[in-house]
């Protein structure tokens, strides 16, 4: 039996949902479903589901803010428009995968993805595959997986709107969606474009100045305030989607993203060079096309893709060398091309099974250049690499419903990646409901996954490596889930997670007595520890909506690795770069077109050397971030307009989220966003602009 209890419905809908249309400040209200039999495709897969409002907050947001402020994932951020990566459960960001409408967007040189280049606007749909649960959708996600998605706009004709941001820094954001839908078309374009010279200021606590009296004596010493240094961007996405219904069971589809920056890299903080007499930027272009068609039938989908994936990246990096002239130290060019082809199906014999297949293909024709080479010790010129690697995945799983309150599934995943085969990668796992009425559910599951190298690792020159092994991992999971509803004023859902992984010939770079870094394998890494996530929905009044969720994040991840003498200090600690502790609270309380949003995150220390020395540049202390909004929402005949306010840092920390690379104080940026209504009638004036 299924019961669904949605909060959507009371008396304070219709000033909510008219606001959860909107994208600047839109407060979904989350549909709680209780229930006694769990979805098949939801049996074994631990994830976390975000709604509209945490992808939708504010228009600055992009998918790091949105990952850091509402999971247990640590985001490792440079800053805003600089490098952002995401790990799971104590593992590495090279260990997420990410994909984007079924394709994955890991680059295939870095192994990783940059989330400070994807806009949460240009996301309809967020999940989070915890661990094992990975596997489900491919191979390679050792900590996790990131799934991305857009959706056709289900509304009927013409829908526009226009939002403009203004911001501390002299930032600027501007977002543009078109949209137009019928019975069998829809149809929508995007357009986000951002800016700023992103010169905040900041305390370089890597500096100490002298205080002098009046006889030159030294009598105290003062970290100086400082500004960001050659830290502007300039970022333009646009993102065009058709789709088409035949309302006979099949679907096309459409998507094309085209994204383009250029940023400067902002200087260390230990870095006393003149702005005028250095260049340090980076420029990007990026495309994305997706086409796809399904097919839906009684019993049984199907389905197949095809995509082209297009990045190219310039990195310049020049200083003066005299008489005014910038010198070129390095001038780095490297191009990538991927296409893609995925075939899927879904068939359900009975009420009790339900069975899966994909096979999913990659080739990538990857380029990188430096135009500027270095000589090697028996003079041979490196210019960097060019390489062509295909990927293979085939994958077929069998989930089984005995009975209303256990469910099994296994899967059985096949992985080629170039010529080299990885052994199969299976999973299982099991649920079973233990008390109906709160829809408990105890969770188990055991994985082996495989992961292989990016191509730097590989062949970067200076410092790749081709003899690295392939990291294989061994991942158990168990845990509780559970939501629960009380009519239509209460309802809360929430788990509890405990995982525990063995990761065997993990890749990590380390410094050569050449004078650069280079990649080897660690004999193993275990990373355990515990998740936890809580949701609550309030409605104390007709008038109210109180919206909060929270998460924590216990994450051991211990280098067992190889120990070769008794200086090697790094064995049985804690790995660069992941938190002990991680933490994060959004809420959100909304009253008749108001809404106050509060966000708080939380990251212990995290060392910086693999021996966990406590120094000044060995370790980073743990810090608290805190942010707040405050939004309206005015419903005119014309249009709609939407007004927020967005204070970040509200307790101006002062904190660091890498080594050298300082964090804004506290900042603002106000929000207007305008929404012509292109129909009227009774019924859409009370609940869409």
């Amino acid at each position: 039996m299924i019961h669904k209890l949605t909060l959507s419905a009371i008396a304070c809908a219709a000033v909510i949902t008219a606001a959860a249309q909107q994208p600047v400040m839109s407060s979904s209200l989350r549909e709680v479903t209780v229930t006694g039999r769990r979805p098949m495709k939801d049996i074994g897969v631990t994830k976390t589901v975000f709604d509209s409002l945490a992808l939708r907050d504010n228009l600055a947001n992009s998918m790091a803010d949105v990952l850091a402020y509402n999971s247990s994932v640590f985001v490792k951020s440079y800053g805003r428009a600089t490098l952002s990566t995401v790990a799971f459960r104590g593992t590495s960001p090279s260990h997420t995968q990410v994909s984007w409408n079924g394709m994955k967007i890991n680059s295939p040189m870095l192994g990783m993805t940059d989330f400070s280049t994807i806009p949460a606007f240009f996301i309809d749909n967020a999940q989070l595959l915890h661990g094992s649960s990975s596997v489900t959708e491919t191979g390679g996600g050792l900590g996790g997986m990131v799934r991305l998605a857009t959706i056709p706009d289900a509304g009927e004709g013409f829908n526009a709107q226009y939002v403009q941001g203004i911001g501390s820094f002299s930032t600027f954001d501007e977002f543009l969606r078109f949209g137009y839908g019928n019975e069998k078309w829809q149809i929508s374009t995007r357009a986000l474009y951002s800016s700023s010279p992103n010169d905040y200021e900041y305390t370089n606590h890597d500096i100490k100045k002298n205080i002098y009296d009046s006889d030159g004596n030294i009598i105290g010493q003062y970290h100086p305030k400082e500004k960001n240094r050659n830290g502007s961007f300039k970022d333009l996405h646009v993102l065009q989607e058709a789709y088409y219904n035949t309302l006979h069971g099949d679907r096309f589809g459409l998507s094309a993203w085209y994204f383009n920056s250029n940023r400067e890299l902002p200087l260390i903080t230990t870095d006393y060079s003149d702005v005028s007499k250095i260049e340090n930027r980076q420029k990007e272009s990026t495309f994305r096309g997706i086409v796809s068609w399904s097919r839906i039938r009684s019993g049984w989908k199907t389905g197949v893709r095809a995509g082209y994936l297009h990045t190219g990246m310039d990195y310049d990096y020049k200083r003066d060398a005299g008489a005014g002239v910038l010198s070129p130290i390095t001038a780095s060019r490297s191009r990538v091309n991927t296409v893609y082809a995925q075939g899927e199906g879904e068939y359900t014999p009975s009420r009790n099974w339900f069975l899966t297949a994909n096979l999913s293909f990659y080739h990538h024709m990857v380029e990188s250049r430096d135009l500027y080479p270095a000589a090697t010790a028996d003079g041979r010129m490196i210019y960097g690499y060019d390489k062509c690697r295909p990927e293979l995945s085939a994958a077929i799983s069998a989930k089984w419903q005995p009975y209303d309150r256990i469910g099994v599934s296994a899967v059985i995943r096949e992985e080629m990646n170039g010529r080299t085969w990885a052994a199969p990668i299976p999973a299982l796992y099991i649920d079973y409901i233990l008390w109906r009425p709160a829809n408990i559910t105890a969770k188990a599951s055991v994985t082996r996954n495989y992961r292989f190298p990016s191509l730097n690792d590989l062949y970067f020159l200076p410092g790749g490596n081709p003899s690295l092994k392939n990291e294989s991992g061994v991942s158990y999971d168990a845990g509780l889930n559970f939501t629960a509803g009380k009519s239509s004023v209460f309802s809360t859902s929430g788990s509890v997670t405990w995982f525990d992984s063995y990761i065997d010939n993990w890749i990590i770079w380390l410094p050569t007595a050449k004078g650069f870094f280079s990649p080897r394998n660690i004999r193993r890494v275990h990373s355990y520890g515990v998740e936890v996530k809580v949701d609550m929905a309030l409605v104390p009044h007709k008038d109210w909506f109180v919206d909060i969720s929270g998460s924590y994040s216990w994450t051991p991840s211990i280098n067992h690795g190889d120990k070769v003498s008794e200086a090697d200090r790094s064995v049985g600690k804690q790995l660069p770069y992941v938190p002990l502790h991680s933490a994060s609270i959004a809420g959100r309380v909304t009253w008749r077109g108001w809404a106050l949003g509060y966000k708080w995150c939380f990251y212990s220390r995290r060392h910086t050397m693999s021996s966990n020395d406590i120094t000044i540049t060995g370790s980073l202390p743990a810090y608290l971030m805190n942010n707040a909004s405050l939004e309206k929402h005015l419903d005119f005949k014309p249009v709609g307009l939407q007004l927020k306010l967005n204070i970040n840092n509200l307790f101006n920390e002062d904190y660091v989220s890498v080594l050298s690379r300082p964090m804004p104080g506290i900042n603002f940026e106000f929000f207007i966003g305008i929404t012509p209504k292109f129909t009227c009638n009774d019924k859409n004036d009370e609940i869409n602009y």
